[in-house]
């Protein structure tokens, strides 16, 4: 074999290597774009699923204190009715000490427990979606990574969409750059 044919074969070979590692490298890229965005896509819907979740737990812990309420309000009907009969106490003087039902505060407990509680697993959900979105915008921003994310049209879904939830108050805040004393009552 000549020297030009060795030298042409050389060249070749090199060409076929260069070839089969960008097409490895780009195979590689748009897969774990795929990766990517599968995985930002389940958990913004985790975060829909774990939002509901909490509204839902409210919802019904805070029905308990309203039910618990109107049962006193009966139960105390009919001991007053049943103490003293259909109309009332005619005593001048009043000498008992009387134990009336009270409403227990516990119930409200529960309640700002199971917000807080979902506040807290909701918003560490939105923080994973966060930290995945950054990822997933190092990953595709770097050279040259980019250039074949970009030929490949990533990112195919809209990531705006799969933004986290906030609130009025937050917005602006943010939009301002002032946030004012939360109010309780």
């Amino acid at each position: 074999m000549s020297l030009g044919a060795k030298i042409g074969l050389g060249a070749l070979m090199l060409f076929v290597i260069m070839a089969v590692s960008c097409g490895g490298y780009l195979i590689s890229t748009n897969n774990q774009c795929i990766e990517y965005e599968k995985r930002i896509e389940a958990q913004y819907k985790k975060n829909q699923n774990v939002y509901d979740s909490f509204w839902k737990t409210v919802k019904e812990v805070a029905q308990v204190p309203e039910m618990y309420a109107e049962d006193t309000k009966k139960l105390y009907k009919e001991v007053l009715s049943g103490r003293y009969g259909a109309g009332g106490s005619r005593a001048m003087w009043q000498w008992l000490k009387e134990q009336n039902p009270n409403l227990d505060a516990s119930l409200y407990k529960n309640i700002q427990q199971a917000i807080e509680a979902g506040r807290i697993d909701f918003k560490l959900n939105q923080t994973v979606l966060l930290d995945m979105k950054a990822q997933y915008d190092m990953y595709r921003s770097k050279f040259p990574r980019s250039i074949f994310a970009s030929i490949f049209g990533f990112p195919k879904v809209d990531l705006a969409k799969m933004d986290i939830v906030t609130s009025d108050e937050t917005e602006k805040a943010f939009v301002t750059k002032k946030s004012g004393v939360i109010k309780l009552k």
